[in-house]
């Protein structure tokens, strides 16, 4: 697996780097400061592969991949941004600067779905920093040496991870915990590793988190999960970086230990899909015996339309990685400026399956990934006289709900699961505690029922 090409040196661009960007030199300076102004309190980071090989500079502002990684005026309210404009265009100091963005940012949900409250475990009366564990089969951890990506996404639900807050990130800089917690459970199969993005790493950090999980100890873990969007934003991490080929050997030394190794690689649009670096990329990974499954979210202004993403599932089928999810766009940060109603983004994706063979089939959605589990929006139907949306858990903080449909009142404007009423009168949803059935307005969490398992956090909330 040697690799023969020249390697490309990655560079990254980030706020301080913004009028420097050769393809931004004809903007107006207006632009740039509005770049800058939304940049001081979202996370801006790109690199020269994504602006010369994705960006498509013909079509800005309206080039999809320009709206996933480039800063959008749109991200903020219109009086948050004029608010940002003011202190940067005025050479504001730079503690106004940061005060502004930081009570920007309290009011954008930075943890959604409850991670902090509810994700996070304990062994005894010991937290267990850097993971979450949300479902009962599945661990999530979070290494401190990866917590950024090659580029960040402008929808990004873990953008709190990137930027200056009050509250605490998830991370960790050791694995003795997270196995000690592995050993403890031995209803955890598998195991993600994610981020920001664990390709970030060198391999021989990676390998440090890693090694451990395949020892006979932790036999009970059958599989390995990288979250990571590399294979779009820096193929080469894969071919021509200099430990790339030790990278796959970590790869060939996991499937080798029985582990099955899935790469949920992050694919936003075709396009990310069509150059020779990432389809170079695919065929290094998938030849270690790892399986590349495919998931994004719908995003406004990237990839909300039908067509786009019946191409990439047959692209990647072509490829040999498997379609595995259309998400819906998380409440938080700037989903204002991203999100699709459900209505619509079940339009979007029964439109796209029409458009593929069974192979491309395995996909599912649109799946909001809320705060009791990963519900799916399945359908739309009229009962008993009644326009309703079919919903069913794909999984669940209780396992019992898993595959169990439900019923909300068809809303076409509704954008998530706060958004949504019960249907044939009922006055909550089955998931709702019985001590607090009234409504909540919106963008405020109901109480639910949470089955509490031993190392978690007391298990109701409101």
């Amino acid at each position: 697996m040697d690799s023969t090409t020249a390697a490309p040196r990655f560079r990254a661009y980030t706020r301080k780097d913004l009028a420097t960007i050769p393809q931004l030199q004809g903007m107006a300076e207006s632009e740039i400061t509005g770049m800058e102004a939304v940049s001081a309190v979202l996370p801006f980071r790109v690199n020269q592969y994504v602006i010369d090989e994705l960006i498509k500079w013909s079509d800005v502002p309206n080039d999809p991949i320009y709206q996933l990684t480039f800063p959008q005026p749109g991200l903020l309210s219109p009086e948050d941004f004029s608010r940002m404009v003011e202190l940067v265009a005025t050479k504001a100091p730079s503690a106004d600067v940061n005060q502004a963005a930081r009570e920007i940012r309290d009011r954008l949900n930075p943890h959604p779905a409850g991670q902090t409250e509810l994700n996070v475990p304990r062994l005894g009366e010991t937290e267990i920093v850097g993971v979450q564990h949300k479902y009962r089969e599945t661990v999530l951890f979070f290494p401190s040496a990866g917590q950024t990506c090659h580029a960040y996404c402008t929808y990004c639900f873990r953008w709190a991870q990137f930027v200056e807050t009050d509250q605490e990130k998830f991370a960790s800089r050791e694995s003795e915990n997270l196995v000690r917690y592995l050993r403890a459970h031995p209803e955890v199969t598998n195991v993600l590793i994610t981020g920001g993005d664990p390709m970030v790493m060198r391999t021989k950090v990676l390998r440090r988190f890693v090694e451990p999980l395949l020892k006979p100890s932790l036999a009970h873990i059958e599989s390995i999960r990288f979250g990571t969007k590399a294979l779009s934003y820096w193929p080469f991490r894969f071919t021509t970086d200099e430990d790339a080929d030790d990278l796959l050997r970590l790869f060939d030394q996991i499937v080798a230990a029985g582990k099955h190794l899935a790469f949920m690689g992050h694919f936003s649009h075709p396009r990310e899909l069509a150059t020779d670096a990432a389809q170079a990329a695919v065929r290094r990974v998938l030849s270690t015996g790892a399986v590349i499954r495919s998931q994004s979210p719908l995003i406004r202004h990237v990839n909300d339309a039908a067509d786009d993403w019946g191409r990439m599932w047959r692209a990647q089928s072509r490829m040999g990685i498997v379609p595995y999810y259309m998400f819906v766009e998380r409440d938080t940060g700037a989903n204002r400026y991203f999100e699709v109603p459900l209505a619509q983004a079940l339009s979007i994706y029964n439109d796209a399956y029409r458009q593929v063979s069974g192979l491309c089939r395995t996909v599912r959605g649109p799946s909001m990934s809320a705060t009791p589990g990963k519900v799916l929006v399945d359908g739309v139907a009229r009962i008993h006289g009644e326009k309703v949306f079919v919903l069913k858990f794909i999984q669940g903080r209780d396992p019992s709900w898993v595959g169990r449909p439900f019923f909300a009142k068809f809303d076409d404007e509704a954008t998530w699961l706060d958004g949504l009423e019960p249907a044939f009168g009922e006055r909550r949803f089955f998931f709702e505690a019985d001590s607090d059935p009234a409504r909540r307005v919106a963008g405020q969490r109901r109480d639910l029922h949470i089955v509490e398992r031993p190392g978690f956090r007391a298990s109701s909330f409101s």
